[in-house]
């Protein structure tokens, strides 16, 4: 069984998208994503420095329009059977295009918003997010849990990303759980925290006027891990996930349980199949980075094309 997933915020490197544009067809694809969003995707993706790609309203749709479009490329001789879809925090969003939920232009639409929603959202209050890597799970959430600080996004053994103030963060870092190493991310706040609630209120708005449809494909989601079977709840969850922690592990455990063989990471790709060598052992993976990659990316596809086992997979929300 083949899985398809988007990385999230974090995962752009400025470039990354420039051998992607030699393809006429790539291109007017992202030129038209450019249209949606008001931004120059198209520049961000291949001239742009790394600060400029930082900001969260130029980093979020600029990581969806190149897993669309990169996604595009791939599956157009619609010959890969996919069994699932996921993607990891702003990735979702992508995710959510793919297996049909939403369309191409409502996905870009609502992450220029989410971006746009979030930024306002993190210049309210001085926050931060820092990698906790290693250490006891349990001591490091504890840790976490004493100052006061969120779990926001959880990727697996060992991977901890802890998000809140400045000042909280700083006395994690003075205090930290025993064999665990701190790292502090350069983000501009602390999402999917509270801190975000905000971007949640716009998003929310927005998201009642959205025509939706029911997925194509599983789509796995981040709250908790469960196929979702309805486009509004894909939605919903996309909204209240802005606040909410990302339990990428709970994602992993779902496609374990769905048997998945092969994981394919769309561009800017590396992040999520990182994690997955270290965390899935036994399922293969692709980090799908440039076009001349493309054939080899297919073949791997048509090598774990099957259907999920429904048996071992229950869906909606617990």
């Amino acid at each position: 069984m083949l899985v398809i997933v988007a990385p999230g915020q974090g995962a752009q490197t400025p470039g990354f998208l420039a051998p992607w544009l030699e393809d006429p067809v790539f291109a007017s694809r992202l030129r038209w994503f450019s249209a949606v969003t008001g931004l120059d995707l198209v520049h961000f993706g291949t001239e742009a420095d790394a600060d400029a790609i930082r900001d969260t309203a130029v980093a979020q749709p600029l990581l969806v329009a190149s897993a669309l479009v990169s996604a595009a490329s791939l599956l157009e001789d619609g010959t890969a059977e996919v069994g699932a879809v996921a993607g990891h925090s702003v990735g979702e969003l992508a995710a959510a295009a793919i297996s049909g939920a939403v369309n191409a232009e409502q996905a870009m639409v609502l992450v220029r918003e989410r971006g746009r929603a979030m930024a306002q959202a993190a210049a309210v209050t001085h926050t931060s997010m820092t990698a906790v890597l290693g250490g006891d799970r349990d001591e490091v959430l504890a840790a976490l849990e004493s100052h006061g600080v969120t779990a926001a996004n959880d990727n697996g053994p060992g991977q901890i990303v802890a998000a809140g103030t400045v000042e909280q963060l700083e006395a994690l870092a003075a205090d930290p759980p025993a064999k665990a190493r701190l790292i502090p991310l350069s983000v501009a706040g602390a999402f999917h925290t509270v801190h975000m609630q905000p971007a949640v209120g716009h998003l929310s708005a927005l998201a009642d006027g959205l025509a939706t449809g029911d997925p194509r494909l599983s789509i796995i989601s981040n709250r908790d891990g469960q196929l979702v079977p309805s486009g509004s709840e894909v939605v919903e969850r996309l909204v209240s996930q802005v606040s909410s922690p990302v339990r990428w592990d709970l994602c992993m455990e779902r496609m374990r349980a769905l048997g998945v063989t092969g994981m394919l990471e769309l561009p800017p790709a590396g992040t999520l199949t990182g994690i997955a060598r270290r965390a899935m052992k036994g399922v293969e993976t692709f980090a799908l980075k440039t076009p001349d990659q493309l054939d080899d990316a297919r073949a791997f596809c048509a090598n774990h094309s099957g259907p999920a086992d429904p048996t071992s997979a229950p869906t909606g929300a617990n």
